[in-house]
């Protein structure tokens, strides 16, 4: 990427003015195991952000930092919350537009052939 794309583009990363605007007013607060970097404000601590390690997205994010962004809990995660549990799953980002796509049976992508029709519908015909 180029110098340019880094100082005007937001959706490829923080641009510049975010990364000078959250050294001089943010603090650090921690970091989840994706890389991504959560702040909050200095003066005013209900201000908190989030810079991506590599695109924005915010299902990126994990649930628990998401409640902690949103205000739901005032503490990090890792203190705030009980530990996962061996049922749940991990977190999944959105997948929409990459090849992991749920594609039911049906749809373009997967031949366009559709479960024939079970009787229970009659088209419409004017009369």
């Amino acid at each position: 990427m180029g110098i340019l794309a880094r100082i005007f583009t937001w959706w490829n990363g923080a641009s510049l003015g975010t990364r000078l605007f959250t050294r001089r007013h943010g603090r650090e607060v921690g970091r989840d195991e994706a890389g991504n970097v959560y702040f909050q404000h200095r003066k005013d601590p209900a201000r908190r952000w989030v810079i991506y390690e590599g695109s924005n997205d915010a299902s990126r994010a994990p649930p628990g930092w998401t409640s902690w962004l949103r205000g739901q809990i005032d503490d990090v995660p890792s203190k705030a919350l009980p530990p996962r549990r061996a049922f749940e799953q991990a977190p999944v980002p959105n997948l929409t537009g990459t090849e992991k796509t749920y594609r039911p049976s049906g749809s373009l992508s997967r031949g366009g052939q559709r479960a024939a029709a079970t009787g229970d519908y009659q088209a419409w015909t004017p009369e």
